[in-house]
């Protein structure tokens, strides 16, 4: 089974060219103190481990929209504590 079968949509958005929109992160001029939270996906598995928590909940969607509209705001939501919270990433260079 090829990747095109299984998942239509991603090999749709590599194809249009997108993997250096994808990938940005690495070409960014980092300090070391974020370079350093950015080497690790704790940060995306615990966003995938909250989109899961309350797409489970719901179990069944009437359609592709509604489901992206909770992931959206599930992803605004953690978005918001990010930014609240005790800095996980820092904007000041001076860390590194």
């Amino acid at each position: 089974r090829s990747h095109q079968d299984s998942m239509p949509k991603l090999t749709q958005w590599v194809a249009e060219g997108n993997i250096p929109e994808g990938l940005t992160v690495f070409g960014l001029d980092l300090c070391e103190f974020n370079r350093k939270r950015l080497r690790t996906s704790n940060m995306i598995e615990r966003l995938n481990q909250s989109v899961k928590q309350r797409t489970k909940v719901v179990k069944i969607f009437a359609n592709e929209d509604s489901c992206l509209r909770l992931v959206t705001v599930v992803v605004m939501e953690v978005s918001e504590q990010w930014q609240s919270s005790k800095a996980y990433l820092s904007l000041d260079n001076n860390n590194g």
